[in-house]
């Protein structure tokens, strides 16, 4: 009783005040949540289930993964210790409470209010009498000790103490926008104190070890108008990469981008995730400190992503090793990692870089990852998730309810229940619609108050309805309406994609008479006095588009993908053949048409034509034959079962992988010790080198320094005398290598025994090790492996004869 008092107590003496608005804006604001609604199609139905299944359903996985028990223990209201695995695991808390905000902003749900107080309470018990909030910390396991040093701040770079409390800002700041009620801000604003006297010239001087405090203090700032928590986000991204010179500190290096100073900054490298968010806070100090050495750093890193970084699906971050950027240009599909987190964080810095420039191109981007890289991450039903988001699939890929490391399903439904907010913006007199849904959105322009209603089937068809409503009679301001630039026939700014057909120029109607008008900057804006009931009708062309990549993106030479509208496209093997799809041929002669499935996915458009499907006959001969394909809304895979999926098909015929004929490795079932996909050992795909990852392949990672094995039940009893193994080495991206020795064993009859050879077990990357041995006559051949010390190991194809 007594904690509780004093707790109430400390918060009754936190001075500050709150703001309508902040100081400084960027040049063109947001709207709120709560003056945006979805009224039909396409994203009201992704909002209502995100309100109706996703919210319930991770409020639902935080007390069943027990993180909320975390925050009970450290409280003192139950025993016991840290108990789930990352130290990161709180931040699930807030982005929850950030989402629940959000719909609370458009919905009455009592129940989910009182669920935020609830979790509110227990917060501000857990919290100590500086404001010291860090559960890992009070209540720690064995095993987390490890990840968060001895003392507080003692392991910046991977206790993840400001990394939570920048979800815990954002949470506050939504809630108090959301109810009014202050008692998660000013348990929020008791800790940024702490910080700010913790973390200052004459104090700390160590950056957060992952990016995302920054935004939180900025949205503090932005609820506040006190520029004091704007002061500490520019200090944490000014004394990033300058550990050395600061402090003595080694480098974190470009994991964590703190290899050299971020105003300095020309690649985007590290983890893409805390890439993106310090791009989005770093645009932020750029546009409310107008700070030219930000704004060059920020554009410098723009052009690199857009040109040289970033997916046709808008992902990013290429390598699932470190979760991070690849090199320029590198960009394969089937190892893409493409983390939901980090298409989340690429659309927070465009829609920020609009904000700061007013330039549709940051949209185009937006809009791309929004409808592709993102929605893959979630299931229509609202409640399964994708962490990685490849652009090819073998059939290992599916969704699941929650992670171990869960950061991307409440990330991905706040992400949803705050989309509203950026369908329009405001610049002084100037409405930008910046996206395209059916909609109602009151609003005030220059002091006019305004209804804008949208009717529209987008993303399946180009025509959108919009009804101004002035409060008044009329109102005199301009409104600037986005040409995305896919109808236009560009897919992003820059070189590194293109479309094969060129654009048409979209129509504009006003009250029904036709309009002559320029693009400018991604915009056609229409200056005039608006009167109640003016109809704007735009029809932005719907067409098929193929695109193609730059030569330097060596995983998609030879090879297409398909657009319509801002939806990228996939083939999928329940639509074709029911099998494979990488031995298609799309060639650019191909006639490709379009229609409406109501029924299928929840209603989408789907892709048509007839194309060549290629395969070996039993002469070992490749064969071809017309086949009709069907391709789906990337966005929707995996929503049929489990197999393959595609979106870049060859153009070239050089370019066609035929699978062979069925071998006895082939049509063994495997099964191994541990691992992922080992199915990849006898699906026929042929690597190009060890290191490929552009086909699937088996692996046992995490497991270093360990004896693995890989067994081959033969569809029958075999004659065999010849293995081949090649061996998957990840050296430069990750910890598999070649293992340091392997043989073979076969069952006869209860037994194991080794096969009789005289020649040595090779070992060598970038090409196929074999063994002759004396014939054994078997229905079962296991692979013995031993790693190397202190690395994994795997296997791309095995072959016996």
């Amino acid at each position: 009783m007594q904690k509780i008092l004093l707790f109430i107590l400390s918060l009754l003496v936190i001075p500050y005040s709150i703001h309508a608005q902040p100081i400084n804006l960027y040049p063109i604001r947001t709207v709120d949540v709560s003056n945006v609604l979805f009224t039909e199609g396409f994203w009201k139905f992704r909002y209502e289930v995100n309100r109706d299944i996703t919210v319930p359903h991770i409020f639902n996985q935080l007390k069943v993964s027990r993180r909320i028990d975390n925050l009970l223990f450290a409280a003192g209201i139950k025993t016991g210790e840290y108990c789930t695995r990352y130290q990161f695991d709180d931040s699930d808390i807030y982005k929850s409470i950030e989402a629940a905000s959000y719909v609370l902003m458009q919905n009455d749900i009592p129940e989910l209010e009182d669920a935020i107080d609830s979790l509110v309470v227990i917060i501000g018990k857990a919290q100590h009498e500086d404001g010291y909030l860090y559960p890992p910390r009070d209540v720690p396991s064995e095993s987390i000790k490890k990840s968060i040093g001895p003392e507080r701040w003692s392991r910046l770079q991977w206790s993840h103490e400001l990394y939570n409390m920048g979800h815990l800002y954002e949470a506050a700041a939504a809630y108090y926008n959301a109810t009014g009620k202050n008692e998660l801000l000013d348990i929020a604003l008791k800790n940024a104190e702490l910080i700010i006297s913790v973390f200052n010239p004459h104090g700390l001087q160590i950056p957060p070890g992952h990016q995302e405090i920054e935004l939180g203090l900025v949205r503090l700032y932005e609820v506040t108008g006190a520029g004091k928590y704007l002061q500490q986000a520019k200090y944490f991204l000014d004394i990033r990469g300058r550990g050395k010179e600061l402090t003595g500190r080694e480098t974190w290096g470009e994991y964590s981008q703190d290899h050299i100073p971020p105003v300095k900054q020309t690649e985007a490298v590290g983890h893409a995730v805390r890439a993106a968010y310090m791009y989005t806070a770093m645009t932020d100090i750029a546009a409310l400190f107008h700070d030219d050495a930000y704004k060059n750093a920020v554009n410098r890193l723009w052009e690199n992503v857009t040109g040289k970084k970033i997916y046709i699906t808008g992902g990013i971050g290429s390598t699932g090793s470190g979760e991070a950027f690849g090199s320029n240009y590198d960009l394969p599909n089937a190892s893409a990692y493409n983390e939901s987190c980090s298409s989340i964080a690429n659309m927070l810095w465009n829609y920020r870089m609009f904000q700061l420039y007013g330039d549709g191109k940051y949209l185009d981007v937006f809009e791309r990852t929004l409808y592709n890289a993102f929605l893959s991450g979630i299931g229509m039903e609202g409640n399964l998730f994708f962490y990685p988001n490849p652009l090819v699939s073998y059939g290992s890929h599916f969704r699941t309810a929650w992670f171990t490391c869960a950061c991307c399903p409440p990330n991905i439904a706040r992400f949803i229940a705050s989309l509203s907010s950026r369908m329009y913006a405001l610049k002084d007199d100037e409405l930008f619609v910046t996206l395209y849904a059916s909609s109602t959105a009151d609003l005030t322009v220059n002091g006019n108050k305004v209804k804008m209603i949208q009717g529209t089937e987008y993303p399946w068809d180009g025509k959108i309805k919009i009804t101004v409503l002035p409060e008044n009679e009329s109102a005199d301001f301009k409104i600037s309406l986005r040409v995305p630039g896919w109808s236009l026939g560009r897919p992003i700014a820059g070189d590194l994609y293109s479309f094969l057909e060129e654009g048409d120029k979209p129509a504009l109607l006003v009250n029904g008479e036709k309009q002559y008008f320029d693009i400018v900057n991604g915009f056609i804006s229409i200056r005039r006095e608006w009167f109640k009931n003016d109809i704007i009708e735009l029809q932005l062309p719907m067409k098929i588009h193929r695109i193609v990549t730059s030569e330097k993106v060596k995983s998609d030479i030879g090879k297409v993908a398909l657009q319509l509208g801002p939806v990228v496209y996939c083939v999928e093997w329940v639509d074709n053949s029911g099998k494979v799809v990488d031995n298609l041929l799309l060639d650019d002669n191909t006639v490709l048409y379009y229609t409406f499935n109501k029924d299928l996915l929840n209603g989408v458009n789907t892709i048509h034509g007839m194309v060549k499907s290629y395969k070996y006959d039993s002469q070992n001969t490749v064969q071809s034959h017309l086949q009709e394909i069907t391709a789906i809304p990337y966005y929707s895979w995996a929503h049929r079962g489990s197999g393959e999926m595609s979106v870049w098909l060859a153009r070239d015929e050089n370019f066609i992988k035929p699978r062979n004929g069925p071998t006895l490795a082939s049509l063994s079932t495997i099964s191994v010790s541990s691992g992922k996909n080992p199915q990849a050992v006898n699906d026929q795909f042929e690597p190009d080198s060890s290191g490929d990852e552009s086909v699937q392949f088996f692996h046992w990672w995490p497991n270093k320094g360990t004896d693995e094995w890989v067994l081959l039940d033969l569809p029958e009893i075999s004659e065999i005398s010849k293995a081949e193994v090649y061996w998957f080495d990840d050296t430069g991206r990750g910890e598999c290598r070649i293992p340091e020795s392997w043989r073979i064993m076969y069952k006869d009859g209860n037994e194991w025994r080794e096969v009789y050879t005289t020649k040595q077990y090779s070992v060598e990357k970038d090409k196929y090790c074999d063994v002759l041995f004396e014939t054994v006559r078997t229905k079962e051949l296991k692979i013995i492996i031993r790693s190397q010390k202190d690395f994994a190991g795997g296997i791309h194809e095995i072959k016996i004869k």
